[in-house]
């Protein structure tokens, strides 16, 4: 019961993924990225390590889809994934196995891919990359997040509730410039996910200031940080 939206941005060189689904954490296992390399949605019956070896993959030289067939032959229950790549040139690759989870659909767009499983309607990827092609003036972030947006509130959702929902974007430094996790929400972890992004994206760059140049970076009001 998983949906993301993977995609890459032209115009900034940023790479990222959103997701959310049913189960805990899935920011601890399903999104990967890597600046100027990236960004791998690894799901369904999850193989983490998917993730890092396609990257390993494209950053050696290898097509995105290269990256994934090379992998993939070596993964000994490959019918169990579901797999969608995005390389930093906005190029794609995807794979879906014979044992993916109840209705599942992918769909491929300009820089982006949606791909979901156990879905209640095979129209919400279309939803989702319809939604991050419309959006090509917004940062990475946004638009990503907006897209997962899309797919929950137009896509017809899932065939059951979502508990958990990640935003991971990486730009040029070797850390994520976002990496906003919502572990676990009864309600809806998209909306919580929304509301974290709205809390830190006024914040983001003083952050890489911090870690660049803290001569520079503003004080956040904490006892000790005058």
């Amino acid at each position: 019961m998983t949906f993301s939206i993977t995609g890459s941005c032209g115009r900034t060189g940023q790479v990222g993924v959103a997701i959310t689904t049913s189960s805990i954490a899935v920011g601890s296992r399903c999104p990967w990225v890597r600046a100027g390399v990236g960004a791998v949605a690894t799901q369904n019956v999850t193989m983490p390590s998917i993730g890092n070896d396609v990257l390993d993959r494209i950053e050696g030289g290898a097509t995105a889809q290269e990256a994934l067939d090379a992998v993939l032959a070596q993964e000994k229950f490959p019918d169990y994934r579901q797999v969608a790549v995005v390389d930093h040139a906005g190029n794609t690759a995807l794979f879906s196995g014979g044992n993916t989870l109840g209705r599942h659909a992918e769909a491929m767009g300009q820089g982006c891919i949606a791909a979901g499983n156990l879905l209640a309607d095979e129209k919400l990827p279309g939803v989702v990359t319809a939604s991050f092609e419309a959006n090509a003036q917004m940062d990475l972030p946004e638009r990503l997040l907006t897209a997962l947006e899309a797919g929950l509130n137009e896509g017809g959702g899932e065939a059951g509730p979502v508990h958990s929902s990640c935003l991971l974007v990486a730009d040029v430094q070797p850390w994520p410039l976002v990496d906003l996790r919502v572990d676990w929400d009864e309600a809806c972890p998209v909306a919580k996910l929304r509301a974290l992004w709205t809390a830190y994206a006024p914040q983001m760059n003083d952050y890489i200031n911090r870690a660049l140049n803290p001569e520079i970076a503003p004080s956040y009001g904490v006892p000790g940080d005058e």
